[in-house]
């Protein structure tokens, strides 16, 4: 009985080795991978509930997930297997990269490059999550209004998109989507501030600072809720129902992406959700905008002119509270407004919008995985 316990205690050991290290096992290579980039619990919660409410439409069978993460990030990703196990999903492993990463070495190849190369040959695609800023020395500037808990996962995933795009940081480095130009690269908030950066952009290290010159939460009040990418009030109020972020409109720019690709009228401004305090500056090599703040001094979109499957929006498309009917969360802006829910919030073209948006990633992932 003893023998048995111990082969049962190896046994998972090795289970759990093998899920954090999934590319170099023997894993099933008849089927199709998509990567999640920075896979906490609390981003597989989020992704599984775009698959279980058909946002994220995926054939479990034909698809898995992988999560992947550097050793030297700040999260304990320990966690992210034990949701995993608790929550029993199948199809979800996880897939540590450990080679060396630091500032001099992101935009060429290094410790990283093989795994990179990996995940890549081996994946339809990578979603890229929201979280805090990146190191203003990545982008080549004094840190002035930046707050980084965890520059591991910056330095990973900004070496990681360099990898697949390229940029003028070294234009000479052969890009992997050359080899694969319908591979889908695309994220939320921070994940499209590290494919600009990652390309060779520069960010506005705070909104209200930068282009408002405001330097204090009454004064960013006063720039208008329309243009505010996060909520203020809670800086100043004890209210405890206040929203920390915010709902706000964009408008599409000439480029075709949502008009032509994602099938949306140029006339269409939809409600967002908007947690940001930064923002892109300068464009990064080969990108395009594709939408902006209702005052078009913030990018909210971009794509990629040569590659016609790497996009990304400024904001948060994948917040489950946005589909949620029946939700018992309700929030306000202001002390002085009545709580809503956020699905609450949105009108029926705003819903519509981030449904179809959904729907061409999912046509994407879909086509690149037949």
């Amino acid at each position: 009985m003893k023998k048995i316990t111990l082969s049962l205690f190896f046994l998972l050991i090795a289970s759990l080795l093998y899920s954090q290290d999934y590319f170099r096992g023997d894993f099933d290579k008849s089927k199709s991978y998509l990567i999640i980039m920075n896979p906490t619990a609390g981003n597989l919660e989020v992704v599984s509930f775009l698959v279980n409410n058909g946002l994220l439409r995926i054939d479990d069978s034909a698809i898995d997930f992988v999560g992947v993460y550097h050793s030297s990030q700040a999260y304990d990703f320990s966690k992210s297997l034990e949701y995993i196990n608790k929550n029993q999903l199948e199809g979800y492993y996880l897939h540590k990269v450990s080679g060396e990463l630091i500032e001099e070495n992101l935009f060429m190849q290094n410790g990283c490059t093989e795994d990179f190369r990996l995940i890549f040959e081996n994946s339809v695609g990578v979603i890229f999550f929201g979280g805090a800023d990146i190191p203003p020395s990545v982008y080549g500037e004094e840190n002035l209004y930046s707050s980084t808990t965890d520059p591991g996962r910056h330095y990973l995933e900004v070496s990681f998109q360099f990898h697949l795009l390229g940029g003028s940081k070294n234009p000479s480095y052969v890009p992997l989507l050359e080899g694969n130009p319908g591979y889908l690269v695309t994220g939320f908030c921070l994940g499209m501030q590290t494919m600009n950066v990652a390309t060779g952009g520069t960010l506005f290290q705070d909104i209200p600072a930068q282009i408002y010159n405001s330097h204090d939460a009454e004064s960013n009040l006063k720039i208008g809720r329309t243009n505010l990418h996060r909520n203020y009030w809670q800086n100043i109020s004890d209210d405890k129902g206040l929203m920390g972020f915010n709902m706000h409109r964009i408008q599409f720019t000439d480029n075709q992406f949502f008009t032509k690709t994602v099938k949306l009228s140029k006339k269409l401004k939809p409600l967002i959700f908007s947690s940001h305090h930064q923002s892109v500056k300068d464009i990064g090599t080969g990108l395009e905008v594709t939408a902006l703040s209702p005052d078009g001094k913030v990018v909210e979109g971009l794509v990629h002119k040569k590659y016609p499957h790497v996009f990304s929006v400024q904001f948060h498309p994948e917040v489950p509270n946005l589909y949620q009917e029946k939700d018992e969360l309700k929030l306000k802006f202001s002390p002085d407004d009545t709580p809503e829910t956020i699905h609450g919030m949105l009108d029926e073209e705003s819903i519509m919008f981030h449904k179809k948006y959904w729907g061409h990633i999912s046509s994407v992932i879909e086509a690149r995985s037949k």
